[in-house]
């Protein structure tokens, strides 16, 4: 069961359950939209993965109890800055390298 984190773990930009801006990595690292784009590159700087929009996890009890009422999204703020100069060697070795073949 996705966690659905509640913020950006770099800018700590408010990420809730409805967010189409959220993006997670494998791992649920979970970043903005604008991070991803415009500071990491699509590159994970925890794990070295690539970023997918999160999935949506629905209000409604359309079926089986699979919901937000029954599976609410993780409350715990996860809040960790990138490292740049970390991250920098990390993106540049995987710059070239598609995130499905990381």
């Amino acid at each position: 069961m996705l966690e659905l984190r509640p913020i950006c773990e770099h800018c700590e930009r408010a990420l809730p359950p409805e967010s189409t801006e959220a993006r997670i990595c494998s791992f649920e690292c979970t970043f903005c939209r604008a991070c991803v784009e415009n500071l990491l590159a699509n590159v994970c700087p925890n794990c070295g993965g690539g970023f997918v929009p999160r999935p949506i996890r629905p209000r409604t009890n359309w079926n089986d109890d699979n919901f937000l009422g029954k599976y609410p999204p993780r409350t715990e703020r996860r809040h960790r800055p990138v490292d740049w100069k970390h991250h920098g060697r990390l993106a540049e070795r995987l710059r070239s390298v598609a995130p499905e073949l990381r």
